[in-house]
């Protein structure tokens, strides 16, 4: 495979291409328009269909029909077109249709969205926050994989940097070994050869083949999400041995902490960094042992504190917990704002170590 230099957009479009997607719906929306963009340029030459819906309600209704089939399938938005998806993606939970929602968001503000959910039953979506492109193209072949192992809708949480950075990139093919039987795949035969299959409608089956209830299936959905937070969680670290002081952020603003907490250790401070990489699963057992010892843990998202909710519930002493990040939102409304800056960073770290209030 050759380097090429792309914008984010095209580069995840090339990953799911790459991973087996073959229909994608979305409605424009930037900064996810971007993607819609690839993958209507793109899709058809590998004999794929890109659907411009008419809605994000449409769109994530075609690719949970196109899911139900057996393809590989994808959709999309920003935040409150994915809040528009919610329902679509509650029913794919509950009835187990696996396929992958990005949501290239406009900033940090929708944390809760992807980790709690905003439609309805017992369930949850596991959501990878990349640091730059190059990990987007990574998790995005992942995302194919963790959907169908585990026969789920998953969520992929970019921002505008991602979506619109261009750099060389490499999209190869990864093998993340084999998965199950696809024999929950809807294929349009019947006639009691049970090829057709039932997919949800309360799990009560047919007549002639019932199937376990309502009770039964979300025990089963339940079990099943338990289950998978036990082995996908995922996370990076550095300097957390020796920290007097750890800094948790996620996505593209953790790329930035990393720079600063490379500053600071340089210039001798006892500082490291943690990033959630899953933000469901949250890694809480791995964010508990980086932070034992630590005399200050501090969150920087760029939101009103959200992430800030998982570090508390999971950090080794919660009363050791600050937030330095805040709201930070561009005059467009489509981008971040000041304080996605290494500089401002920096002060509020410092702000911290000295005990003086962040500005």
């Amino acid at each position: 495979m050759t380097r090429e230099l792309l914008e984010g957009s095209a580069a995840i479009a090339a990953a799911a291409i790459t991973a087996g997607c073959r229909f994608f719906a979305g409605y424009p929306m930037s900064p996810f328009t971007g993607l819609l963009e690839s993958m209507s340029r793109e899709l058809p030459a590998v004999g794929g269909v890109c659907v411009n819906a008419e809605s994000e309600i449409e769109g994530a209704n075609m690719v949970l029909g196109a899911a139900a089939a057996g393809t590989r399938s994808a959709t999309g938005s920003c935040g409150q077109g994915i809040a528009l998806m919610q329902e679509t993606i509650a029913e794919a939970a509950l009835n187990e249709t696996p396929f992958v929602v990005f949501n290239m968001a406009r900033n940090q503000q929708d944390y809760f969205q992807c980790t709690r959910g905003g439609g309805w039953g017992d369930y949850r979506t596991i959501t990878l926050a990349p640091k730059d492109v190059t990990e987007a193209v990574e998790h995005t072949q992942l995302l194919f994989h963790l959907a169908e192992l585990h026969r789920a809708p998953v969520i992929l949480y970019g921002d505008p940097l991602i979506a619109q950075t261009r750099i060389s990139v490499t999209v190869a093919p990864r093998d993340y070994g084999p998965l199950p039987a696809r024999d929950w795949v809807l294929d349009g035969t019947g006639g009691g050869t049970g090829r057709s299959r039932q997919v949800w409608t309360w799990a009560m089956g047919k007549a002639t083949d019932p199937g376990p209830g309502p009770d039964r299936h979300w025990r089963a959905v339940a079990d099943k999400f338990d289950a998978i937070a036990g082995v996908e969680a995922r996370f990076e670290q550095a300097y957390v041995d020796d920290a007097e002081t750890v800094v948790v952020a996620f996505g593209t603003a953790a790329l930035f902490v990393e720079y600063v907490v490379e500053e600071l250790r340089a210039e001798g401070h006892r500082i490291g960094w943690f990033r959630p990489v899953s933000l469901w699963p949250f890694p809480g057992e791995a964010l508990a042992a980086a932070t034992t010892g630590a005399r200050r843990v501090l969150v920087f998202e760029l939101n009103a504190g959200q992430m800030l909710d998982d570090v508390r519930i999971h950090a080794a002493d919660r009363s050791v917990v600050r937030f330095i990040g805040g709201v930070s939102i561009a005059e467009s409304g489509l981008a971040y704002g000041d304080l996605m800056d290494a500089p401002v960073i920096r002060d509020r770290i410092l702000a911290a170590l000295t005990g003086g209030v962040p500005a």
